[in-house]
């Protein structure tokens, strides 16, 4: 598999460097990494963010700190993922 980290996409070579510095492996393994523990980390902030000893504004600054740039976590009656 290649990735495009030319042009438009330099920001992915950025990305998957700091993947690599935060595993502390190489690109590759910092890629699969990343993509393993991704939907590992969504489920446990779910599981955190439906906690019934949270409040309202607990959950909504919860979901605030955990959001990023590619995944944001909305709080209303119910918990809601958003990718782009």
């Amino acid at each position: 598999m290649r990735i495009r980290t030319d042009g438009d996409y330099a920001y992915r070579r950025d990305a998957i460097e700091r993947a690599a510095d935060f595993y502390d492996c190489n690109k590759t393994k910092a890629v699969v990494s990343a993509c393993d523990d991704v939907p590992k980390f969504v489920q446990a902030a779910r599981q955190v963010l439906e906690r019934d000893d949270l409040t309202l504004e607990q959950r909504r600054e919860i979901a605030e700190t955990l959001s990023t740039r590619a995944m944001t976590f909305d709080i209303e009656d119910e918990i809601v993922v958003t990718t782009e």
